[in-house]
């Protein structure tokens, strides 16, 4: 395992204020080392995590809160 996957395993992850009441629609993320971020699918935690550095989740975060993914 190489430090990248073992850092995704051992991470505090905590659940998006702003998913699904009803469990069906929940990311969670992880800060990690670097300043990166992790982000999965809550019902398939052992499964794919998306990376991204500080900036590009600032950015995405900010055009989420713009509404340009409405």
């Amino acid at each position: 395992m190489d430090d990248l996957q073992r850092e995704l395993s051992t991470a505090t992850w905590r659940k998006s204020t702003l998913s699904g009441s009803d469990g069906t629609d929940c990311v969670e993320i992880a800060r990690l080392s670097g300043g990166h971020v992790g982000v999965r699918d809550s019902k398939n935690p052992t499964g794919p995590a998306l990376l991204f550095t500080s900036a590009d989740w600032s950015a995405f975060i900010g055009a989420v809160k713009n509404g340009q993914f409405d």
